[in-house]
Parts: structure tokens; sequence; C-alpha cells
């Protein structure tokens, strides 16, 4: 008995939609994906901290929810927005709404109590400051006599 691949059956290949679900590439690059919005973040180490840039224009400080616990740090917004304009024969209501949420978790070197925020010009800015961890001393040897 031999197995004969056939690529004319529905749901199988041949760009149909199940393949594009389980296929990854496809699936997060396809259109309906690109409505989801979360946003871009940089984040750089120096010898001090670590400086993290969550790009959220848009928004005001009050939007955000920062919270740092158990060695997770998280960064939360939520906007609600509603516009309604009246005028003679008609009535026009606009509403928007927007919400993300990204989780980092924090290196063993970070001081969470000494975690500064700043929202300017679209950018969320964070520090997070280091902490000394103290180094196991280095290995003496002794000298017999």
């Amino acid at each position: 008995m031999s197995l004969i691949k056939r690529s004319t059956w529905p749901l199988l290949g041949n760009g149909s939609w199940l393949s594009d679900f389980f296929d990854t590439e496809k699936f997060f690059d396809s259109d309906w994906m690109k409505n989801f919005s979360i946003p871009a973040v940089n984040v750089r180490e120096t010898d001090k901290s670590f400086d993290v840039e969550v790009a959220a224009p848009g928004l005001s400080k009050k939007d955000f929810k920062i919270t740092s616990e158990n060695g997770l740090l998280t960064i939360s917004s939520e906007k609600k927005e509603e516009k309604e304009e009246k005028e003679n024969d008609y009535t026009r209501k606009e509403f928007n709404y927007s919400t993300f949420s990204r989780t980092f978790t924090l290196p063993e070197n970070i001081n969470e109590d000494d975690i500064k925020a700043t929202y300017e010009d679209g950018i969320l800015k964070l520090k997070l400051s280091k902490k000394m961890i103290s180094q196991p001393k280095a290995q003496k040897a002794i000298e017999v006599r």
C-alpha cells in the first residue's frame, strides 16, 4: 500500500485558512493581526541602570499603570474616548477604546523600590536602578608551612 499526498483536500495546505492559522509567519502577519497595537519597546543597559522606552503616542500620564511585583514589571494602559456632535439633521457619535499590557521579567540585580517613570513626547521612559549584589570572594590559596 502506498500513501498519496493530495493537495486538493479542503482545509489543508495551498493557502487555506487552517494552514495560515498554524503557520505562525502567515498568522501573525495577517491583516487582522495588524489591528492589535502592542507598543514597541527599547531596552538599554548601562553600568547603573536599565533604561526602558515604550513608544505610546496619544496617551497621557494618567493612562498608564505600572506595577512591579515578585520580579515582574508590568506596563499597561487603557484609554476610552467618546465624542458626540449634533448639528441640524444629523447626529454623529464616535468612540475609541485602546488597551495594551506588557510584562517583563526583571533581573535579580534590579532595585524594585527605585524604578522611575516619565512620559514625554509620546514616549514612556523607565529607569530601573541596579543594586549591588555581593560577589563571592575569590578563592585564596593557603600555603602549608
